[in-house]
């Protein structure tokens, strides 16, 4: 006799705890998961991957020992998790977790990693790679530049989410629209990650924006005393240098294909890295790293805006506040029913 499914039963119920960079998400998930008795399912992208712990604010042990965490140091910084594997990866976190009658909250910034666990992905048609291989072709002996042109010209909303360096996913959009005739934004709003396999609560987290930047400068700074230096110079001993990206392939059939950059090439990272290299000084990069997490708060904030389910708590008082919320969300939790993982 087969296993009943999520849907014939009762689903799973999932909360999300998201906001900005330097919110203090992690601080209130594992207040709220101590009192829940929950475990947390990380969505932050690059607390995946081994070795980077100070630039990615990682949980700390001490914090790590409060609540449990699933989905951290899961991968080498070489080998870049994809937004389907990674949606797959939560998604039977949270059913194991919700299989042994424990709450859970998924945590993060990544606002697509985030919708993508709640609702799917849009399956686009398989990469082409006559026309992957045309487009890496202009953007070589042109640059990403024109091609991103095209693409604001094309898809205007696409192109108000993807940043104009990203040859990925610039090429990725322009591919969907050469093969389907329709934009990749307009796929995007048929799906409207539909798929919704979970019962889910999703409080967002905020602060004045004065203080929110104000919260991301002192942080990056922390982050170079505790040693955030050292830390980007084993990676770099080890290999896993933001020149050697892995080229442009054609194995993904989803619209979030391949990972768009190597985990070094990110925020912190990528600035820490070109300083130790002799590109500019030390206080060159710890400028750039604030200016780009400001800009990447901004960035993610204008995404969770635009989700209609989150409730929004100031981060000064969000503890309590949240801790009262799931509590009445999980209260309706129907246990020991047969779950089996989503498709």
């Amino acid at each position: 006799m087969r296993s009943a499914s999520i849907n014939e039963t009762a689903r799973i119920r999932a909360g999300f705890i998201v906001g900005p960079t330097a919110v203090g998400k992690t601080l209130v998930a594992i207040r709220v998961a101590e009192q829940l008795g929950a475990e947390i399912v990380n969505a932050d992208s690059r607390q995946l991957y081994r070795g980077m712990d100070i630039g990615t604010a990682k949980p700390r042990a001490d914090e790590l020992r409060r609540a449990p965490h699933h989905l951290i140091d899961i991968r080498d910084p070489d080998a870049p998790l994809d937004v389907a594997e990674f949606t797959a990866a939560a998604r039977a976190a949270i059913v194991e977790i919700a299989r042994r009658g424990r709450p859970v909250l998924v945590v993060g910034g990544s606002g697509l990693y985030l919708r993508a666990i709640r609702g799917g992905l849009f399956s686009g048609p398989p990469a082409s790679s006559e026309i992957r291989a045309r487009l890496a072709g202009l953007a070589r002996q042109h640059g990403v530049g024109p091609l991103f042109e095209r693409l604001r010209e094309i898809d205007p909303a696409a192109a108000a989410w993807i940043k104009p360096n990203d040859l990925k996913r610039i090429v990725r959009v322009l591919e969907v629209y050469e093969l389907t005739g329709t934009r990749m934004s307009e796929h995007q709003r048929r799906h409207h990650f539909a798929e919704r396999p979970f019962e889910t609560l999703t409080v967002g987290l905020t602060l004045p924006r004065e203080r929110l930047y104000q919260t991301i400068d002192q942080r990056f700074e922390a982050m170079v005393a505790e040693g955030l230096v050292n830390e980007v110079r084993m990676l770099l001993a080890k290999g896993y240098d933001r020149m050697h990206p892995k080229p442009l392939t054609c194995t993904s059939v989803d619209d979030h294909w391949a990972p768009a950059a190597l985990p070094l090439d990110t925020i912190g990272y990528r600035e820490i890295a070109a300083f130790l290299r002799g590109e500019m000084d030390l206080a060159e990069a710890v400028a750039r790293a604030k200016r780009a997490s400001r800009r990447l708060a901004k960035r993610q904030l204008t995404w969770f805006r635009a989700d209609p389910e989150i409730v929004w708590l100031d981060s000064a008082r969000a503890a309590d506040q949240a801790l009262k919320l799931f509590q009445k969300f999980f209260s309706a939790q129907v246990a020991n029913v047969p779950f089996t993982l989503p498709p």
